[in-house]
């Protein structure tokens, strides 16, 4: 798989589920859990949409994909005649390659994963999973671009602690089982729902800056790139082995910048440093010529309970 990385639309084989976005009566929603993930904050975010969009705003781009929840909504209710997304996490796009071009053999796969995992008491499950999560990670190391690996980064998500995608500092997965009674391992509606709208969706496993070619005057773009921390130990940057420090969050404001004078209408989220320090004026003071909106979010993944709950999160529109 030579173009994984090419901004173009990338066919793994010859589809085999066919559909139309027009058969499609269920609303989308993310098919794995992803920290950071915008499904309850989705109405704030779409009340931030552009007036514009569906009408003059033709294309959208989502340079950090991640679960997709903003993308779902988007493709639920526009409809729109280009659409880009990228991650720089490769299993992720992996598995959103695997869900549009081969969706019945990983619905099998996972259907498979989900009766042999369900089928064990406690005790065979936690060896069960593990067993799992050593296999995808050798996938991971020596061929990520599998149907397997796929299969395996949705089960491992399903079944994980907390849902959380975190790899250590050799890029291996490392989350614990989860204690999840029932999980819903293959929703197979969903996933079929979401290859059809997935169909003419250009997807790369790329740098956000690769979008810089799609991306014009007739374009909405949504920016959900790794969260500030709120401190030292509250990091929300680990899902791939590349580090989103101040210096990226800079450099990301500078390629907003730039996309912004070639037209396009832009909307960022990102953690609110005032939560922890009212005297943080980071990002008031790095997108000072834009429209800064405070709203409430509730933190759901992270290690810690006492981290989870209500909190500020920034939406920052150049309209």
């Amino acid at each position: 798989m030579n173009n994984f990385y090419n901004d173009e639309k990338i066919s793994l084989k010859t589809n085999d589920f066919l559909a139309t976005s027009k058969n499609i009566k269920k609303s989308l929603k993310p098919f794995i859990k992803w920290a950071g993930g915008k499904g309850q904050l989705i109405n704030q975010i779409s009340e931030k949409y552009p007036e514009e969009l569906g009408k003059k705003l033709t294309k959208y781009a989502e340079p950090f994909v991640g679960g997709g929840a903003v993308l779902f909504d988007i493709i639920n209710k526009y409809n729109l005649k280009e659409i880009y997304i990228c991650d720089t996490n490769r299993e992720l796009i992996n598995s959103y390659l695997y869900i549009r071009d081969s969706i019945n053999d990983l619905v099998k796969l996972l259907n498979d994963l989900q009766k042999e995992y369900l089928s064990f008491n406690e005790e065979k499950r936690k060896l069960y999973y593990y067993v799992k999560r050593e296999k995808y990670n050798n996938i991971k190391i020596n061929s990520f671009n599998s149907l397997e690996c796929a299969a395996l980064f949705i089960f491992l998500n399903k079944t994980c602690f907390n849902g959380l995608y975190r790899v250590n500092n050799k890029n291996c997965f490392n989350v614990p089982i989860g204690s999840y009674k029932n999980p819903t391992i293959c929703d197979e509606n969903n996933l079929k729902n979401i290859s059809a709208k997935l169909q003419n969706i250009i997807i790369s496993c790329n740098d956000y800056k690769k979008a810089i070619d799609f991306i014009d005057t007739e374009t909405f773009v949504y920016f959900d790139p790794p969260y500030r921390p709120l401190s030292k130990t509250a990091s929300f940057t680990s899902y791939t082995e590349n580090i989103f420090d101040d210096s990226a969050q800079k450099e990301l404001a500078h390629f907003i910048n730039c996309i912004s004078l070639k037209g396009a209408k832009i909307l960022l989220s990102n953690s609110d440093p005032k939560n922890t320090n009212i005297n943080d004026d980071f990002f008031d003071i790095l997108y000072s010529e834009y429209n800064i909106n405070r709203v409430a979010a509730t933190r759901m993944i992270n290690c810690k309970s006492k981290l989870r709950g209500n909190i500020n999160e920034l939406l920052i529109t150049n309209y």
